[in-house]
């Protein structure tokens, strides 16, 4: 097993016309080697939410639909709302993971993504959760959202390679 994942930090990608500055943490980047089939991994990371747990991947999650957004909820941490909105098998997924907003701002979101690129043993599956500086007008505030997801990132792509190399 290799067990070589990289912590990354970078701008968002090009698509901002706006003329601010993206602010560099804005971006979570991760990624980890997995001896499993691209298939296998996209099975996993296709469905929404399956990040949402205790560093142990819930093979049978308890899922909702409510339009487009599915909803996980978790017997501790309650609900998540997610809208899938890209997906191209077996290589690449996109989610808003969707945060209620606490004051008479719209709701706002971040967006992950994940992607699976295959090398010779198995695959790599990188994970990219933008859009943290849209949360609050409060620096600190969308700081301390993203310090909790900065190595929460890390235990569930672990989570992951274990689920997936098991089944």
């Amino acid at each position: 097993m290799n067990e070589q994942q990289t912590t990354t930090t970078g701008t968002a990608e090009a698509e901002n016309t706006d003329t601010e500055a993206i602010d560099p943490l804005d971006r979570i980047d991760k990624s980890i080697d997995i001896d499993a089939s691209q298939e296998l991994v996209w099975d996993l990371v296709s469905r929404p939410g399956w990040w949402i747990n205790d560093g142990t991947v819930d093979p049978e999650p308890e899922l909702r639909q409510e339009g487009e957004v599915t909803v996980v909820t978790h017997p501790q941490h309650g609900e998540f709302r997610l809208l899938t909105v890209a997906a191209d098998r077996p290589s690449y997924v996109a989610f808003r993971w969707l945060h209620a907003a606490t004051d008479d701002r719209p709701q706002r979101s971040t967006l992950v993504e994940f992607r699976i690129v295959p090398r010779s043993s198995g695959v790599t599956l990188s994970v990219a959760e933008s859009g943290f500086a849209a949360l609050s007008p409060d620096r600190a505030v969308w700081l301390a959202d993203r310090s909790g997801n900065v190595d929460g990132w890390d235990t569930e792509l672990a989570a992951a390679r274990t689920f997936v190399e098991g089944s």
